[in-house]
């Protein structure tokens, strides 16, 4: 059977590539090109229908929340509605990284929650297999990897992130600059690094990337190009380990391209907002404009507690220079495992950051909304405001705690409102075709 990009490239527009058009408001046959380019994909996977998400040139920037068990706590309940909440609160796309427990149970019970197009980490449940049969991760065998990958695509996983940029090459590049001040911060990518040293071996999912892209494509799932040297620090950005893991991504996501699969690159977790711009271009003009998933990113090291914000001044900088999807960071980020509060923290916090990124990407068509808002908050029309609020829920909420006694004002001005009293000095000089 066909892929999504074969089908592309033949010309056929699939209906998952008219959903994707209508949400967007798009053409099918602009999705259909650019797909075929390799600059859009659409998250699937043959055995489990989901969603359909585009992601990509011409679309709206994309947001990804990340849950999972960790080795301390394990609680497929509370992973469960973390699942939900993500969903609830407007995520496109949601990962599954635990790596305590039951990691098989875990990850069906999620599928089966949501209707997202969930993603994952395959090193994560190989290593953590390897490891309890043998006690050492370092004794995972390449059988033991490529059938964690089919099983986990075999579930229902709809793309994967998986860190074939790392080899040998990589590796020494990092040991000659002198390590890191952040160190190594991607847990798939260290674990690799470690069994690459203890093994004295190339890393399979580079030197046999052709059975990691022939799993993929039998399931039509998108193979995410791990960054697992990303910079955990800012200092850290652009050193030369990490661009040289981005030039093998980029390469590689131009083969698996012409070998029928949809490909994505991931991108840093930590870069100064002075950076933003250049990694992205570079980023796009070695992959010829593949989409580029952003880990944030945070543009500054030093909020714990509060490094959702961070992640949104960077994210929304990232959305407007042109990433396509960002996975979210919550207030727990370097500090604990996420709440449920956590994770509604995190969706809502990224997703106003990408609203703002696309507002100007798109300049046109990217501010209509704000247009609207400011005439209903003119005229004092509060239904207006609220639809066109991004969480209506929570604005609706807030105003209705603390009533203020004239309706068409609020608590904050209350008699002294400045829109009440500029709308009687101005009610004849609106702009042509206006209202109040």
């Amino acid at each position: 059977m066909a892929t999504i990009i074969e089908q592309a490239c033949k010309g056929r527009i699939t209906p998952e590539m008219e959903a994707v058009a209508q949400k967007e408001q798009v053409e099918a046959a602009y999705v259909r090109e650019m797909i075929a380019a390799g600059k859009i994909i659409i998250p699937l996977n043959t055995v489990r229908k989901s969603s359909p998400v585009g992601i990509g040139k011409g679309l709206a920037t994309k947001v990804n929340a990340s849950i999972g068990t960790s080795s301390d706590i394990v609680d497929i309940d509370a992973e469960i509605r973390k699942a939900r909440a993500a969903e609830d609160c407007g995520a496109d796309t949601l990962m599954e990284l635990s790596v305590g427990g039951d990691l098989d149970r875990i990850r069906r019970e999620v599928l089966a929650a949501v209707k997202l197009p969930v993603g994952n980490v395959p090193l994560y449940q190989a290593f953590c297999e390897a490891s309890r049969k043998y006690k050492d991760p370092n004794k995972l065998s390449e059988e033991m990897l490529f059938d964690c990958i089919e099983k986990q695509c075999a579930d229902g996983i709809s793309f994967m992130a998986i860190h074939c940029g790392i080899n040998l090459y990589t590796v020494e590049r990092l040991k000659k600059q002198g390590y890191r001040y952040g160190g190594l911060v991607s847990k798939g990518g260290t674990t690799m690094v470690g069994w690459m040293l203890a093994n004295k071996r190339e890393n399979p999912l580079y030197e046999k990337f052709d059975r990691v892209v022939a799993i993929l494509k039998k399931y039509d799932v998108v193979l995410s190009l791990g960054n697992g040297l990303r910079a955990g620090a800012i200092h850290d950005s652009f050193d030369r380990a990490q661009v040289q893991e981005l030039i093998l991504n980029c390469e590689l996501a131009e083969i698996g391209r012409k070998m029928g699969c949809q490909m994505m690159v991931e991108g840093p977790g930590h870069v100064p907002l002075d950076e933003i711009e250049a990694n992205i271009i570079l980023q796009k003009r070695m992959s010829n404009e593949a989409p580029y998933y952003m880990l944030g990113p945070l543009a500054t090291d030093v909020t714990p507690g509060y490094d959702h914000i961070s992640s949104a001044i960077g994210a929304a900088s990232s959305a407007r220079y042109g990433a396509d999807l960002i996975c979210y960071i919550t207030p727990a980020e370097h500090l604990a495992l996420p709440t449920e509060e956590d994770v509604r923290v995190g969706v809502k916090t990224a997703k106003i950051a990408v609203y703002i990124g696309d507002m100007n990407k798109y300049k046109e068509s990217g501010r209509v909304r704000d247009k609207k808002m400011s005439k209903a908050r003119r005229d004092s029309d509060w239904e207006k405001q609220f639809s066109y609020a991004l969480f209506e829920d929570d604005a609706r909420e807030i105003r209705n705690t603390r009533q203020p006694n004239n309706e068409r004002t609020c608590t904050m001005c209350g008699e002294f409102c400045a829109n009440e009293g500029s709308s009687r000095l101005f009610k004849n000089d609106l702009i042509p075709g206006e209202k109040l």
